[in-house]
């Protein structure tokens, strides 16, 4: 058995501002697609790996990446996305080799992801948990508010809330039918646009959280990708002073 990562890069980027879809804006000379791609890669847990991407760009984004791949001995594969992210993972998953059991959901925009964090919940999910999601702790103050932003009751008990991020893990059989629920019931689009997980949940799966790092940040805004910026400088200070 193996297990195969669903790289989702097929959004818009449309609060990015960057005038292209946001995998493809470029970071420190390489696009986002890329950095995400070799840090999967890099955890050496993948065998194989879709690239979810935008229709006409999927040779585009097998040459940007299959130099990765061969020399980590994992077989690639792109596709084109669907109208929501739902949509997009759903083919994605269905791009996987019978041979895969364990099924990792990977966000391009979350293209600084240590590997660390990748091997670690493909190995709760290899260890028995059936979907698996990494969270970092909440550091602001938290408040429900209602539609017109008055709060509701006072500020929300943050020790137990966590900020989830991606790769999320899942044993095939899992997200699978989790999609196919969602699919068969019309489920609300922004539920699964949002956390695949979630999906699980509603067919009784339990929902493991694994530390998450703050490396793992989603790359929303133009802000983000400054902080991104100056995360690979960093790195790289890092790297030449070890």
């Amino acid at each position: 058995m193996s297990t195969g990562c669903v790289l989702v890069a097929a959004g818009s980027g449309t609060r990015l501002a960057a005038g292209s879809p946001k995998a493809f804006v470029v970071l420190d000379g390489r696009p986002l697609l890329v950095h995400a791609a070799e840090r999967v890669l890099r955890s050496g847990v993948c065998q194989h790996l879709v690239l979810v991407v935008p229709d006409g760009r999927q040779d585009e984004s097998t040459a940007l990446v299959s130099g990765l791949a061969g020399a980590e001995g994992v077989v690639l594969r792109a596709v084109a996305g669907g109208a929501d992210r739902r949509s997009s993972v759903a083919a994605g998953l269905a791009a996987l080799p019978a041979d895969v059991d364990v099924v990792l959901v990977h966000d391009a925009a979350r293209c600084l992801t240590p590997p660390e964090q990748v091997a670690e919940v493909e190995r709760a999910v290899r260890t028995g948990a059936a979907a698996v999601v990494p969270g970092v702790p909440v550091s602001d103050t938290v408040r429900a508010v209602d539609v017109e932003g008055v709060p509701r009751g006072g500020p929300i008990d943050r020790t137990s809330l966590r900020l989830v991020q991606t790769p999320q893990g899942f044993r095939r059989e899992v997200i699978e039918r989790a999609h196919a629920l969602a699919s068969e019931h019309g489920l609300p689009a922004a539920l699964a646009a949002t956390d695949d997980a979630s999906l699980a949940e509603l067919l009784g799966a339990p929902v493991t959280v694994v530390p998450g790092r703050e490396e793992a940040f989603k790359v929303t805004r133009p802000l983000d990708l400054a902080l991104a910026t100056a995360v690979l400088a960093q790195e790289r200070a890092a790297g030449a002073t070890s």
